[in-house]
């Protein structure tokens, strides 16, 4: 891809105005949506109305007036990119409060057998979820498949650890390290044969990976919305389960907002029907409003028109970094077809952390190049289509290259005394 190439895939973008909608600092490429999202600037908007006017002015009364009907207006637009119900999502809480509840609540339903797997291209967080638990439910072991390669999941491997271990098996559908795009109606079917349930981790895919919960039979799923969704630092989770499971299911965690009637201040907990009761303390409403903005713009571009995008820009760049920087001594950490990759490319390199804190320096009229390290040796670059243009795709493999050729790397430690 040369530079008038970019230029053209720029100007016939069908999502170019978007980019536009974010705060975009200045002599900055940001290759970390992956991670955490840009700003919407409607958010900022929204942040600015709700401290001013809901919280300043109207305090306490903003609960009736707008507050307590936030999560589910937003748990409905979230249903709506997923292929859900809208009584099926509620959103709240974090990933990882979301994963232990769900998971407790099919453990203590007695559904499925006792068996816990997942494998080991998971997040780590879900796999000490899932650690802490088997220790709760005095489960023998916490069983982990683990793959010859850190790119890949060998699904037949995964398939006959479901059938020796039938039970309830923790996946996350694009893995974090190198983007594997796990085949998910295929799995589900195939744990519904064998008489278990994939609880799926949507984090590294939603936004950027078209998903419909309907067409892959899937039954229970989670997330976070701070990645490809722009909801902010720390924005609160969502959740889906499958109506045909809510009433078999119990919230570990019976918090007040999961009560049939919270406001009766019963002392008996009585539990909500449905997703709501999936509920359980004070919905945190700065950060719930922030979020509404990102599924807002997620939604007007259309999560096909996206998907389509970000497979096209993360082609382009492997491409690339198999012409020009592979003999420099980079290597591709992630599936090389499209349709077994999410949205971010993995490279490694010798250099890896050094070629990190190189491009994050910039200088010499050269912009500041954020993507992000992950141990051992693997540099992530998330492509958000919202967002990230074909030029600075451009610019980024013209960057590495100047990296290594002109050994600028060597000015950095090699030592990793910060997280990016």
């Amino acid at each position: 891809m040369d530079l008038s190439l970019a230029k053209e895939l720029d100007q016939k973008d069908p999502l170019v105005q978007f980019r536009a909608r974010f705060f975009n600092p200045k002599n900055e490429l940001y290759f970390d949506g992956n991670s955490l999202g840009k700003l919407p600037l409607e958010a900022q908007k929204t942040l600015d109305q709700i401290i001013q006017k809901q919280w300043g002015e109207r305090l306490i009364r903003s609960w009736n007036e707008q507050w307590l009907e936030l999560p589910k207006r937003i748990a409905s637009k979230y249903a709506t990119l997923l292929g859900a119900d809208s009584n099926e999502v509620c959103i709240g809480e974090s990933t990882s409060v979301r994963l232990f509840q769900v998971l407790h609540a099919l453990l203590s339903s007695n559904l499925f057998p006792k068996h816990l797997t997942t494998d080991s291209l998971n997040f780590p967080t879900d796999l000490y979820i899932m650690d802490g638990l088997k220790k709760a439910f005095n489960i023998r072991f916490l069983n982990v498949v683990s793959y010859p390669s850190e790119i890949n999941a060998n699904l037949n491997s995964l398939k006959e650890s479901i059938v020796q271990n039938p039970g309830i098996i923790c996946l996350s559908l694009v893995s974090y390290k190198s983007a594997f795009l796990y085949p998910m109606q295929l799995l589900n079917r195939w744990a519904e044969k064998h008489h278990s349930l994939i609880v799926w981790d949507l984090s590294h895919a939603v936004g950027a990976v078209s998903i419909d919960f309907k067409k892959t039979e899937t039954k229970i799923a989670l997330g976070c919305t701070y990645k490809y969704m722009n909801g902010g630092p720390g924005a609160p989770a969502f959740l889906y389960v499958n109506k045909t499971l809510q009433e078999r299911l119990s919230n570990p965690i019976q918090g007040w907002f999961g009560h049939q009637r919270p406001f009766d201040f019963d002392t008996n907990y009585v539990a909500a029907d449905g997703i709501d009761c999936f509920a359980s303390g004070t919905p945190s409403i700065l950060s719930m409003a922030a979020m509404e903005a990102g599924i807002d713009l997620v939604l007007e571009a259309g999560i096909e028109a996206i998907a389509k995008k970000s497979k096209k820009q993360t082609e382009l760049f492997i491409n690339s970094v198999q012409r020009i920087l592979t003999p420099l001594g980079y290597s591709i950490e992630s599936p090389i077809n499209s349709d077994q990759r999410g949205s971010h490319v993995t490279l490694s390199h010798p250099a890896s952390w050094q070629i990190c804190q190189a491009l994050l320096a910039g200088g010499n009229s050269k912009p500041k190049i954020i993507p992000d390290f992950r141990p051992p040796h693997f540099i992530r670059f998330g492509f958000t289509p919202l967002y990230t243009q074909y030029e600075e795709i451009f610019i980024l493999v013209n960057t590495l290259k100047s990296i290594v050729l002109s050994e600028s790397y060597l000015n950095f430690s090699k030592k990793k005394t910060t997280v990016t």
